[in-house]
């Protein structure tokens, strides 16, 4: 089952779309948006990850707002709190917790929403239990980098002029020498958003091979 929610959790309104699995959730995912907003290929990616077994929320953290301009879609990045979207995460975490009986929660963000996802692993407020970091960009210094626990799972592409190599393998070695489980994959040919098949970047291969990963990171990390 799948819908559109709007519901009041601890003083927090969490807005979104929820994709529900055949049975008994495994486990949660929460899944976030690129800098377009909540658009359907956003909850496509939720509804594969229910046919997966897992419940998976997709927040929107635009609040409505959503477009394909990237003129547009540049503002709206720019204009969100990045604060309270911090906020609404956290507390989709905690609604999948405390609300549904979810044991553990991971977290899946594509561009924009990899940064924020990023930042949900460094954030200890968020008790997230693993993440998959697709493409997002502003990466964070080593020192924050650092203090994550949770494992990580990173998709990149080599041909992403807005994320340089060095960034990606400063992320796979600050894991490393942190003792942080890890698995940060470089896709050569692939350029930003190569997951994304509504965009000329679309890599097919990238994209199916990081599917395969991501599904089976968070099945070994939230069982």
């Amino acid at each position: 089952m799948t819908r559109r929610v709007d519901v009041e959790f601890k003083d927090v309104r969490l807005m979104g779309y929820l994709a529900e699995p055949d049975g008994k959730p495994k486990a949660g995912i929460i899944v976030i948006q690129e800098w377009w907003g909540l658009t359907p290929d956003i909850e496509e990616i939720a509804d594969r990850y229910a046919a997966e077994g897992f419940l998976a929320w997709a927040p929107d953290v635009y609040h409505g707002e959503s477009t394909d301009e990237p003129d547009e879609a540049r503002k709206l990045a720019m204009s969100m709190e990045r604060d309270v979207a911090a906020i609404e995460i956290d507390a989709a975490i905690r609604y999948m917790k405390e609300e549904r009986g979810i044991g553990r929660v991971g977290c899946v963000g594509y561009c924009m929403g990899g940064g924020l996802t990023l930042a949900t692993a460094i954030r200890p407020t968020s008790n997230v239990d693993a993440v998959h970091v697709y493409y997002g960009g502003g990466m964070p210094p080593s020192e924050q980098i650092s203090q994550i626990s949770a494992p990580v799972l990173g998709s990149y592409g080599a041909l992403d002029e807005g994320i340089p190599e060095e960034q990606v393998n400063m992320l796979r070695s600050t894991l490393t020498a942190a003792g942080v489980s890890n698995d940060v994959t470089l896709y050569e040919g692939a350029e930003h958003s190569f997951f994304n098949d509504t965009r000329p970047s679309f890599h097919p291969e990238a994209a199916g091979d990081s599917w395969e990963k991501s599904v089976a990171w968070f099945s070994k990390y939230l069982s």
